[in-house]
């Protein structure tokens, strides 16, 4: 075939592969330790008790869990789920689906919202991801500043001001990829504006469970009024990736058009995944297994932030209470894409922050994950990262 006669869609302009999808390619190989992705540590993934379950619900109902499913979601897991969205985040849920993955939540309702050359304001840097599911929707992305505690309400508001955006992304807990969390007062201020000026907010908060220290905080949606914040959930961080289970829940005009959208897409969530989960939140198994993984991130955090610490002065990061990601920033006569290239000669992966941020630059910051290494690798890795940065500022 000759690819040059090949007239891809416009949508894909300026959209190319996931650069943590490319930089995985390289972590496959031998011997290389990475903190590249966002994976969970093979520990903290149940597989024997993901197996049992299945093996119950599929003895029990297996020939409907079988069968197709209805796109709103297996019944039971849609009634456990409504259930375990509203006590979590302590405020009233009108409606919830069962998503393959919180990131189909986020194209469903860019399905649902986003017409060519509509506005969304983003954080920046934010969830590489989501920004190419927005661009793929050919929405017009708008940064929003940010300090040391996220989005900068004053500027939200300047944003919608100047741009009438349909719609807001942000990540309030632990965010992706700087580990930030959005204080209390922020969080509700977001929630009035969205009321103020009908705006809809993308609530996407898959690492809110997984807190090490400090004091949880209530959700955006939790300070919802009118039915303007659509909160994204996951169970991807906290049972299995693999599964691909997420949620949304919001406002029940919304969440039926993303249904909608949903039956064009895979008809529906698998529903012997859903019902796997269904199991989890049934058997009260979550808050123990949820805690294990707790314990042992947050010995991985504590000893990078412990390691970052030592690094030639000039390189700044980030602090998180929980999540799976720190945010480091290098003086900025260095490069990170640089620097990259010669970790990965001495086996070490990191993805360089230039491709998280909106129109690019920031290339002196990279993000760091801690939660799929060994300790072993982390003191490794990390006094390699320490070593070639001190080499580039002598």
């Amino acid at each position: 075939m000759d690819q040059s006669a090949i007239h891809f869609a416009h949508r894909f302009d300026n959209v190319s592969g996931s650069a943590i999808r490319e930089i995985f390619k390289i972590i496959a190989q031998p011997g290389m330790i990475s903190f590249a992705g966002g994976n969970p540590s093979l520990n903290a993934l149940p597989d024997r008790l993901v197996s049992d379950l299945a093996v119950d619900v599929l003895a029990q109902n297996g020939k409907a869990i079988l069968q197709y499913g209805a796109t709103e979601g297996y019944a039971p897991f849609l009634e456990s789920l409504h259930a375990y969205v509203a006590d979590m985040l302590k405020c009233e849920i009108p409606a919830v689906l069962p998503v393959t993955g919180s990131t189909q939540a986020m194209d469903l309702l860019c399905k649902a919202m986003i017409d060519p050359g509509d506005t969304i304001l983003v954080e920046n840097p934010s969830f590489l991801g989501n920004l190419q599911c927005m661009k793929l929707y050919q929405a017009n992305l708008v940064p929003v500043e940010s300090d040391g505690d996220g989005l900068l309400p004053d500027d939200l508001e300047a944003k919608i001001r100047q741009y009438h955006p349909k719609m807001l992304y942000t990540i309030p807990t632990f965010q992706n990829p700087t580990g930030k969390t959005l204080p209390e007062g922020r969080r509700k201020r977001v929630a009035e504006l969205a009321g103020e000026y009908h705006v809809v907010v993308a609530e996407d908060d898959p690492y809110r469970d997984l807190r090490y220290t400090g004091t949880p905080l209530p959700s955006i949606k939790s300070f919802d009024t009118d039915g303007w914040v659509v909160f994204l959930g996951s169970f991807s961080k906290i049972i299995s990736p693999g599964l691909r289970v997420g949620y949304m829940a919001g406002d029940p005009s919304i969440i039926r058009k993303c249904t909608v959208g949903k039956q064009s897409t895979d008809v529906h969530t698998a529903n012997l995944n859903q019902a796997v989960v269904d199991q989890f939140i049934r058997r009260s198994l979550l808050p123990a297994h949820i805690a294990s993984i707790c314990a042992e991130y947050g010995k991985k955090m504590k000893l990078m932030l412990d390691q970052l610490s030592a690094f030639p002065g000039g390189v700044s990061f980030t602090k998180p209470e929980g999540g799976l990601f720190i945010w480091a920033e290098l003086p900025e006569n260095i490069s990170a894409l640089d620097l990259l290239t010669r970790a990965i000669e001495k086996k070490v992966a990191f993805v360089p922050g230039t491709h998280f941020c909106v129109g690019g630059g920031h290339e002196n910051t990279l993000r760091l994950n801690f939660s799929n290494s060994t300790e072993d690798q982390i003191i490794t890795g990390m006094g390699i990262l320490k070593d070639l940065i001190a080499q580039t500022i002598r």
